[in-house]
């Protein structure tokens, strides 16, 4: 049940990541240029962000490098709340910085817990 427990958790942080990062390519690339500019970030980060996005959510669901991955999604998912919903004034810009914050919470705990059995980690380990 753990690791099958945590399959899905692993299946249910990272869904967000690989659908942002998939809709940021094509007609979403513009919009979100724009939308870091208006936050004070160059847009020419923008590919950094989809790779975060897709290769860290990517990771996550395999469990390759789940520790790592998780982090860095987890560091990702903070610097995302404090750069684009610190307006407190604002209700839902509020309910954005803290599901930001509960995401970043369940990715260390992932980072802490491990990617379970049911994981390409599990694998690489047991064959060494």
């Amino acid at each position: 049940m753990k690791d099958t427990a945590t399959l899905a958790v692993r299946l249910m942080l990272a869904l967000m990541f690989l659908i942002a990062g998939w809709g940021k390519l094509g007609a979403g690339y513009a919009g979100t240029q724009q939308y870091m500019a208006s936050a004070g970030l160059p847009g020419m980060l923008l590919p950094l962000v989809i790779f975060a996005e897709l290769g860290g959510g990517l990771a996550v669901v395999i469990g390759l490098f789940t520790r790592l991955a998780a982090l860095g999604l987890a560091l990702f998912t903070v610097l995302a709340a404090l750069f684009f919903h610190t307006n407190f004034a604002d209700p839902m810009q509020s309910i954005m910085f803290m599901k930001n914050i509960a995401i970043a919470g369940g990715l260390l705990l992932l980072a802490v817990h491990g990617p379970g059995s049911y994981s390409i980690d599990a694998t690489l380990r047991h064959r060494t």
